[in-house]
């Protein structure tokens, strides 16, 4: 198969860049398992068509692209079974687009649904298509949020229950405090927002959100993580324990009988559950990079960073920033969380400088507080139960805001460092 070019304005066809920007895409659910073979005549289709393959929400799709035809498509399937969903683009005439198709309905199976990407922005050609069967006529060039949300409308069931939003929180070095900033947001989003929440404690091992929350469940993650094929509603309630009016908690077993060498979707199914079972749902995700913590990474609603301004962790939260920029491109960056700033006697990064190279402004600047934190973690209890006045517990009530969607990103506030970060920054 060789690559059709454009017969028609080449140059427009070369000047067209994709503006799809991350909250043309918010509203797209995850497609579910199936097969899609794209024919494309010109090369921005095919960056289009790979975009789209990169795509979270696609992770589950079976997606070939071709370089040809309508014709090389209609040759293909006369001798193979056609997937699910065609895609396909031609340059052809109004007039005669229904005779281009002729020889491709007679090898294609009933059940497959068609998408024609064409040239030519007529109402009367739309019409003939879908009384003929198409699925959808689009005008080219389309970008990466026109084809997902047509895929959306053909596959996803428009009367679905919505699934809830998963905010995934990760250190970019171990210590660094993101398990404890993660269960005070999980607590600040259940409390202000009256909603369902569910905070799953996916560090196995060595989590804390049972400590955290002064709570010692018989059951937790790890019963669902060995048991997939008993995942259900009934099942998840047994497993879950009550933190709050408004917060359940999976919690970790955080113990070592076992090792815990998990596949790369073995979180998968709980996350739909979970998905499925509430309206947020955050994942305390241990420090770490494994098959399954890049795979829960690449398909949460929302990723938070934790960093402490030291070089080590400015050299991990580079990495980290980098790689989920390349497995989540057509989302928007993960949100930056500096903590432990001002320790005494500790020589410190600048939150400027530690910014700079990560090209990204944090959203939170959070004091070292010994006193407080300890307090709240020897007690079993958040931040806002130990001092609901505390600067600390004004910045985690913003933190729940943004993850939610309920806020937009602001210059983060140096709350309860006063003069400590001046004098940081002459050091």
């Amino acid at each position: 198969m060789s690559t059709i070019d454009y017969k028609l304005e080449p140059a427009a066809q070369e000047r067209f860049e994709d503006t799809t920007a991350p909250a043309d895409l918010e509203a797209v659910r995850p497609l579910p398992r199936i097969s899609v073979h794209a024919f494309c005549e010109s090369e921005a289709m095919v960056r289009t068509m790979e975009r789209c393959g990169q795509d979270r929400r696609m992770s589950k799709v079976s997606l070939r692209i071709s370089s040809a035809s309508i014709a090389a498509a209609a040759s293909m399937f006369a001798s193979a079974p056609t997937p699910n969903l065609l895609i396909l683009e031609t340059s052809t005439e109004p007039g005669a687009i229904m005779e281009e198709l002729a020889p491709l309905a007679e090898v294609c199976d009933p059940s497959t649904k068609v998408i024609i990407v064409g040239r030519h922005n007529d109402i009367t050609l739309y019409r003939e298509l879908l009384r003929n069967g198409i699925s959808e006529y689009m005008v080219g060039p389309v970008g990466v949020a026109d084809l997902m949300n047509a895929l959306s409308a053909i596959f996803v069931d428009p009367d679905a229950e919505p699934l809830g939003r998963t905010i995934a929180f990760i250190g970019a070095k171990g210590g660094c405090g993101s398990s404890t900033i993660a269960h005070n947001c999980a607590w600040d989003v259940s409390n202000l927002f009256q909603t369902e929440v569910i905070l799953a404690d996916l560090d196995l091992p060595y989590g804390t959100a049972n400590i955290d929350f002064d709570q010692d469940p018989p059951q937790g993650i790890a019963e669902a993580v060995y048991a997939p094929e008993r995942l259900d509603e009934v099942f998840l309630d047994r497993l879950l324990s009550k933190c709050s009016e408004h917060l359940s908690l999976l919690a970790a077993p955080s113990m070592l009988d076992r090792t815990y060498d998990l596949e790369s979707g073995a979180f998968q199914p709980i996350v739909e559950l979970l998905q499925r079972s509430a309206p947020i749902t955050v994942l305390d995700i241990p420090h770490g990079w494994s098959e399954w913590t890049r795979s829960v990474l690449s398909e949460a609603d929302e990723v938070v960073i934790t960093a402490m301004p030291d070089l080590a962790n400015l050299r991990n939260a580079k990495n980290l920033f980098d790689a989920l920029k390349k497995l989540r491109p057509n989302d928007k960056s993960p949100h930056l969380i500096l903590n432990q700033v001002g320790m005494p006697k500790r020589p410190e990064i600048t939150p400027e400088d530690f910014c700079d190279p990560l090209e990204v402004e944090p959203v939170a600047i959070i004091p070292f507080d010994a006193q407080l934190f300890g307090t709240a973690a020897n007690s079993g209890r958040m931040i806002a139960e130990i001092d609901r006045k505390a600067p600390t517990a004004e910045t985690f009530s913003q933190i729940a805001h943004l993850v939610t969607g309920r806020a937009t990103v602001k210059k983060a506030r140096k709350a309860g460092l006063g003069k400590m970060l001046g004098l940081i920054g002459r050091k």
